[in-house]
């Protein structure tokens, strides 16, 4: 090599290391980066009733389910029909669940109001048709919409149900709510 690349390629590396230490001893620009903790969700707060060695109201974790709930209730007594509840249903904070006793009825349209709704997700076709406004047309429809579809995700997608428009979802809508559709 002759003399005058050396002294290029001198000046070339001299260039490219003040470049690197200049960029290594700058001040960093911008804001660092927080990492926020997970949020955690909250317990959720049921209310157990029926044919349950001890019902009343119980705290239980975020992911609990119905069965939880019995079992923190004492348990189903030897009367309870286990079939007239899904014991795999996830919970949601406010929800009262009613076990009955064999032979008994499903509750009334007296017993349906704003402070007990019925869970969409896990109603039976005869205890969907207690709503004012669902007959056994719109109960059936609204069970195998849900049984195509998977659980509803607000109550408001009721309204993908043929047959109930935004009408009788107003009529409806403090009567009904959605346990848990996912996770």
């Amino acid at each position: 090599m002759k003399t005058w690349q050396y002294l290029a390629l001198g000046i070339l590396l001299g260039l490219l290391a003040s470049g690197v230490i200049l960029l290594v001893a700058r001040q960093p620009r911008g804001y660092p980066i927080q990492l926020l903790p997970t949020p955690t969700q909250a317990d959720l707060t049921v209310y157990v009733e029926g044919a349950v060695t001890h019902p009343g109201l119980y705290t239980l974790p975020p992911s609990g389910r119905v069965a939880d709930a019995i079992q923190a209730a004492g348990g189903l007594t030897s009367q309870a029909d286990a079939d007239s509840v899904n014991l795999a249903a996830r919970l949601s904070d406010g929800q009262k669940i009613q076990i009955l006793a064999n032979g008994q009825a499903v509750p009334t349209a007296a017993v349906i109001s704003s402070q007990n709704p019925i869970d969409i997700n896990s109603a039976t076709i005869e205890q969907l048709e207690i709503i004012p406004g669902i007959g056994q047309t719109k109960a059936a429809a609204i069970v195998a919409y849900r049984d195509q579809n998977g659980p509803f995700l607000t109550k408001e997608d009721i309204q993908n149900v043929p047959g109930i428009g935004p009408g009788i979802y107003a009529s409806i809508e403090d009567l009904i709510f959605v346990g848990s559709a996912s996770q």
